[in-house]
């Protein structure tokens, strides 16, 4: 993978990394393995180490570094990250799906974290971690604006009511996904997806917002 090496960092197992690339549609018109187990993987180790690194960084209290890890190992934040490896070029579709959206993205960067982590161990990933994201981190990027809180200011000059419904979730324990709407005196505005419900309102109310633009 070219994009990797401005990193120093070459996956020397192609099995591994092929199949860090694979999605389930490919993987099941040509009888291989899918990125899902890599990313269950990946998932943890990007955890671990933007965890550790904000903890040894920052003095932050526990909810301020929960927030802020939630912050930047959320959907949007990986899509971002893989834009600077070119990785929605490398994946493999199967047949009919032309292009892969932002959360098969996010999750395929999770993947291929956990495929640097097996083959190079963790001092490649804390490297690559601390090239790519912290200067992210250290740049105060906001991945997920406070879009809830400038809707309700919108809304309020109006004096209509704002509500916030799940409408559905699914996914494996290790990776669900929620989908909400958010309704404006008993009109649906806009929908959100996202790993968490938080995640999932913002990006609710950033459609809505968009709408009422």
């Amino acid at each position: 993978m070219e994009s990797l090496k401005k990193f120093d960092i070459t996956i020397d197992n192609k099995e591994l990394l092929e199949t860090a690339l694979t999605h389930t549609s490919y993987a099941n018109e040509h009888n291989v393995v899918s990125y899902e187990r890599l990313e269950f993987l990946g998932d943890a180790v990007l955890e671990l180490i933007s965890s550790d690194y904000i903890y040894k960084t920052h003095k932050w209290n526990e909810g301020e570094m929960s927030r802020k890890r939630s912050l930047y190992v959320c959907e949007n934040a990986l899509y971002e990250y893989s834009k600077e490896i070119n990785l929605k070029d490398y994946i493999k579709l199967g047949n009919g799906i032309r292009e892969a959206n932002k959360t098969v993205i996010a999750d395929v960067f999770e993947a291929l974290i956990g495929a640097i982590y097996l083959d190079k161990g963790i001092e490649t990933v804390e490297h690559f971690f601390n090239t790519l994201i912290v200067p992210y981190i250290e740049s105060n990027v906001d991945f997920l604006m406070d879009y809830k809180s400038t809707l309700q200011e919108l809304v309020q000059t109006e004096k209509k009511s704002v509500e916030y419904k799940i409408v559905k979730e699914g996914g494996p324990a290790h990776k669900k996904y929620f989908e909400v709407n958010v309704i404006i005196d008993g009109i649906v505005y806009g929908r959100g997806r996202g790993r968490s419900k938080k995640e999932a309102e913002q990006h609710a109310a950033k459609e809505a917002i968009n709408k009422h633009a």
